[in-house]
């Protein structure tokens, strides 16, 4: 049998063959530098893979760099050194010196007009959008993982302790009670408080309607001076510094230090961010559940709204025109309200968007999962000029004299009006001399 070759021309074999050989185009790469641990580094993880499957243009690389300070310490080294990332994430209290910082970043709202993409600031959640937004109403930072403060409570050594694990505490006073009930369970860590600073004095202050600082928390210009040492703050401090002598609250360290205490049942309550959810979703071996900070019932307009944590997305300048496509076609994909609605309901963050909230809730999200509406309700009710949120300079170094003099009070070593006076002195040095550097610059 004779086999009949088909015949080619010799011009499309070679052609053939040269498209066999030559590379393919070589994808933009967007760094993206986090500082997401846990679960949610897990998270980070997936969104840039979901992004990478979606297209072929870009590929997203994330990299953790640390905790939230050492990953923006890094990051203004790189820039310096002109080999910084596309993308950093950072934390609510870096903001006013991420503000400050002009050449240094490219808006958010440039980078996605320059893209042509579509960026309504009024798709976010209004607290989302108004805490990243200049005065002149251009978003800066693209929002991401916002959180707030909530407490979280082990329903199993409630119940061992003859507590309801049903109906959790929301105020202090409870709070003292089940405490003191868990400890006379055997409970050798009734509660412990994850970013202190933060749950503490700054949504603390929101909670109850007072200043954490002048000049509407420093969201009405840098000459901003501290104010969290008023007779509520030194009331409050002094009761948990009374607990802490008592063995009722148990300090176990700074920023979210204290959280794997909770997870591994050593501790039965923590007040920190909503963002914890998914860890103590995937990893807590006991039944649990997710309530309001607690507050002081006899404060008048308490409790009003919880402030915004979490961090954001900052874009760093000095890249090429086509980088800053890749970036804005990220950012307009985790925007989108079925991955926004995923990331509050995988993680624990906040809906960024109204959407996502609206799609969450019609999803029956919240009714199947009691406790994950609280952070979303906490941050939606009607806000006030004292509880519209905190944009400090230097609100990082600010955050660790916090946790030096709370520690203080923590060992006995310091009454809480002395070391709230002395945190409120030290900080407004650092805010004197911030309003000082950034007048030279303008």
């Amino acid at each position: 049998m004779t086999l009949k070759l088909k015949s080619f021309p010799l011009a499309a074999i070679a052609g053939t063959l040269m498209a066999a050989t030559l590379p393919a185009q070589a994808q933009t790469e967007i760094t993206w530098w986090h500082s997401m641990t846990a679960f949610n580094n897990e998270w980070v993880n997936t969104l840039a893979k979901q992004f990478n499957e979606s297209q072929k243009t870009y590929k997203v690389t994330p990299i953790y760099k640390g905790s939230y300070d050492e990953s923006m310490t890094a990051a203004i080294a790189a820039y310096r050194a002109g080999n910084a990332p596309h993308i950093l994430q950072v934390f609510e209290v870096g903001t006013a010196t991420m503000m400050a910082s002009k050449g240094a970043i490219v808006p958010a709202g440039k980078v996605m007009a320059d893209a042509g993409k579509k960026f309504d600031t009024s798709a976010y959640i209004a607290a989302v959008a108004g805490y990243y937004t200049a005065p002149n109403g251009q978003m800066l930072s693209f929002p991401y993982n916002s959180s707030t403060t909530v407490l979280y409570i082990n329903k199993d050594a409630f119940k061992a302790a003859g507590l309801d694990g049903d109906k959790p505490p929301t105020t202090w006073p409870e709070v003292t009670l089940a405490a003191a009930k868990l400890k006379a369970s055997g409970h050798k860590c009734p509660i412990t408080i994850a970013w202190q600073g933060w749950t503490q004095l700054e949504s603390f202050s929101a909670w109850h309607n007072v200043d954490f600082a002048t000049k509407r928390n420093g969201l009405g210009g840098m000459d901003a001076r501290l104010k969290f040492n008023s007779p509520l703050h030194v009331r409050h401090i002094e009761n948990l510094g009374n607990m802490a002598k008592q063995g009722l609250f148990v300090y176990k360290g700074r920023r979210n230090v204290p959280e794997p205490a909770f997870i591994s049942g050593e501790c039965a309550m923590v007040t920190t961010s909503t963002g914890f959810y998914g860890n103590v979703k995937q990893n807590a071996k006991f039944n649990w559940a997710l309530s309001t900070l607690p507050y002081y019932p006899d404060v008048p307009g308490a409790p009003q709204n919880t402030v915004i944590g979490g961090a954001s997305l900052w874009t760093l300048a000095g890249k090429k025109p086509e980088d800053y496509k890749g970036v804005a076609a990220f950012f307009d994909f985790i925007a989108q309200p079925e991955i926004a609605a995923k990331t509050h309901q995988a993680t624990g963050y906040l809906p960024v968007t109204n959407a996502a909230f609206q799609m969450t809730e019609k999803a029956g999200f919240y009714k199947t999962n009691p406790g994950t509406d609280v952070g979303p309700t906490q941050m939606i009710r009607k806000v006030t000029d004292k509880s519209r949120g905190i944009r400090l300079g230097n609100h990082v170094q600010i955050r660790d004299i916090m946790d030096e003099e709370l520690e203080q009070v923590w060992a006995g070593k310091k009454g809480a009006k002395e070391a709230l006076d002395s945190a409120v002195k030290r900080g407004d040095e650092l805010l004197e001399r911030f309003e000082k550097a950034n007048k030279s610059k303008g």
